[in-house]
């Protein structure tokens, strides 16, 4: 249980970091939003590789494909977070 909490952590900060040097412009994430980005993004891989190939992680959470959908994943989830903060910051300004 241990290992898996680790692993997930691991791959969270992993992911969390390459989403944003591919994304372009300047996010203001901390390190622990980075990771909270790249477990979020875990989760939205994840999820549309069961959607697009209907398979699972009974296989292992280490599978290339994870990885890469984890990434693919903190990708998505971090321009989401960037259209959402612009829409809000731009909101505010009178």
């Amino acid at each position: 249980m241990l290992g898996l909490i680790i692993s997930i952590i691991v791959i969270g900060l992993i992911a969390g970091f390459i989403a944003r040097a591919v994304v372009p412009g300047k996010q203001h994430m901390s390190i622990l939003m980075t990771i909270v980005l790249g477990i979020v993004g875990s989760f939205v891989g994840g999820f549309l590789g069961y959607l697009i190939f209907g398979q699972d992680a009974a296989d292992g959470f280490f599978q290339p494909a994870g990885i890469i959908g984890s990434i693919i994943g903190a990708i998505i989830a971090l321009l989401v977070y960037i259209a959402v903060s612009r829409r809000s910051t731009s909101g505010r300004r009178s």
